[in-house]
């Protein structure tokens, strides 16, 4: 192609001589023709030689994009107050200064292009459009790329965003796994992350439905939660005991969404949680032995220690005599030797 476009070049600069009644003019427009050849002659050999890449950058509807299936963030958590900073940068701008990434989609008659990376651009211009500024545009960069690529472009994108919680990390994380990768090894090292850190959210994609639930803000939930819970949910009692803890707390965190009331923290809910694991099953209350006087009160009271022998009560003013007592501390001594 450069070639081609040398032999172009040369043959249009040719054409363009001085001749002997060229006014300066007409010389200062030939220099910049050729001027303007030499420059398009330079950018297509950069490009074909990968020196510089174009991009495909349009403006559009945002109602003709969609959110890929897979993307990582969950769309429906998406509000004013998570995308405000975004909102105002916005306005200030007067339109979306970087492009949201998108890939474009076949079939679908209500949507042109699906949103890889760029979901709170995309809700956020959504609502400005819906709030006093229907001008704007959704601004898009497109791009040809396979499911395994879309993956790995949108988590180096937002693996360092605090707006994506570690939940949505982890559901991300378990789906490519058991979509694009042999092991969890080899999903490490095309991350370029270490194996334990992987497993960190791999580990919380699985937490039992229960122990999410608690979390009424599921923002709340964190990595480390997982990986404290994980040792002792493999003991069957103990976790029977956190999963009806966490039901627990479920009950009353909605309890609280209704009545308007704040809400646990995530580390509230986690210390809950593990206190119930540490929680052993009640013994029944024992009940003492009584012995009465001929009188009818209450003369002595005997009852078994948790860790061995008895505790014995002889109470005042029950009008018992000497062999009443006696006979009932035979009973008791009886009973401790058995």
């Amino acid at each position: 192609m450069a070639a081609r476009n040398k032999v172009l070049f040369e043959d249009l600069a040719g054409e363009l001589t001085t001749g002997p009644s060229e006014t300066s003019d007409s010389v200062s427009a030939r220099k910049r023709t050729i001027g303007y050849l030499q420059e398009r002659e330079n950018h297509l050999a950069q490009l074909a030689n990968g020196e510089i890449i174009e991009k495909t950058l349009l403006w559009v509807e945002p109602e003709r994009c969609r959110l890929w299936t897979r993307h990582n963030r969950r769309y429906d958590l998406l509000n004013e107050q998570r995308c405000a900073d975004l909102i105002q940068g916005i306005k200030a701008q007067g339109r979306q200064e970087f492009p949201a990434i998108v890939r474009r989609v076949q079939g679908d008659p209500q949507h042109d292009f699906e949103v890889i990376c760029g979901a709170r651009r995309h809700w956020a211009i959504d609502w400005l459009r819906r709030n006093n500024y229907p001008q704007l545009m959704f601004l898009i960069e497109v791009r040809a790329l396979t499911d395994e690529e879309a993956f790995r472009l949108s988590d180096c994108e937002n693996r360092e965003r605090e707006d994506i919680s570690d939940f949505e990390r982890a559901l991300d994380y378990r789906q490519a796994l058991e979509s694009y990768y042999r092991s969890q090894r080899d999903m490490a090292e095309r991350l370029e992350v270490s194996e334990a850190w992987l497993s960190r959210y791999l580990d919380l994609a699985v937490l039992p439905d229960g122990i999410i639930q608690a979390y009424a803000d599921i923002t709340e939930l964190k990595a480390n939660h997982a990986r404290e819970l994980k040792p002792l949910l493999k003991d069957p009692q103990i976790r029977r005991r956190i999963l009806a803890r966490a039901d627990e707390l479920y009950a009353r965190q909605q309890q609280a969404l209704q009545a308007g009331q704040g809400l646990l923290t995530g580390q509230q809910i986690l210390q809950l949680l593990k206190s119930a694991a540490k929680n052993r099953a009640t013994k029944p209350k024992q009940t003492p032995l009584e012995y009465r006087a001929a009188t009818g009160q209450k003369m002595l009271t005997a009852i078994r220690r948790p860790r061995g022998g008895l505790l014995i009560e002889v109470l005042p003013r029950s009008g018992a005599n000497r062999e009443e007592v006696l006979n009932a501390f035979g009973d008791v001594l009886q009973m401790l030797a058995e």
